[in-house]
């Protein structure tokens, strides 16, 4: 794994201990990435990015070597989050790690403008998480959801998300979502 874009691109970040983390594939960040610049009418450097079910962390990290202003990573594990964060030493005021169960999430501190979520396949998970984000107050209304699921798994959105697009890359899918 490694950073594919802006000022860290080529830095190699750790890979997950476990095989129950299953980070988003190097080409896929890459497309991702593309079609967000794309759609962003700012500068990066305007917006804050929230990823869900993190893992290692490598989608924030991206948007962070790509110069976003803030990121914030939930995960249950934070193990190799942290141990990628530690590479980044001149960028850890930008990076908010928030170490939670997606289905107990607390208030929000902040609300985000991009979301990147990558639940495990098949769980029902990511439903869950996008209806506790919104009860909770994580997102700014308009943002940008990213949501990666199974390339057959069925979502059932809830309606304070809007389906704009959506894109498969090997096994995945993504979700693109506007907040309302």
């Amino acid at each position: 794994m490694r950073i594919i874009g802006g000022q860290y691109r080529g830095k190699k970040l750790f890979s997950p201990d476990s095989d129950k983390v299953r980070p988003t594939s190097d080409r896929a960040r890459e497309a991702l990435f593309n079609i967000l610049y794309s759609q962003l009418e700012n500068p990066w450097n305007e917006y804050t990015l929230l990823d869900v079910f993190a893992g290692t962390g490598a989608f924030a990290l991206e948007a962070i070597s790509r110069g976003v202003k803030q990121v914030g990573v939930i995960d249950m594990d934070t193990t190799t989050i942290n141990k990628n964060i530690a590479l980044f030493p001149q960028e850890k005021t930008k990076i908010k790690v928030i170490k939670a169960n997606i289905q107990k999430l607390p208030a929000a501190s902040r609300a985000y403008d991009i979301l990147f979520m990558d639940a495990p396949y098949n769980k029902g998970l990511s439903e869950i998480a996008l209806q506790q984000l919104h009860d909770n107050g994580w997102l700014k209304k308009g943002a940008l959801c990213l949501v990666e699921v199974e390339k057959n798994e069925q979502l059932a959105i809830p309606p304070c998300y809007s389906l704009q697009n959506e894109r498969h890359y090997g096994l995945a899918k993504v979700l693109f979502l506007n907040y309302l």
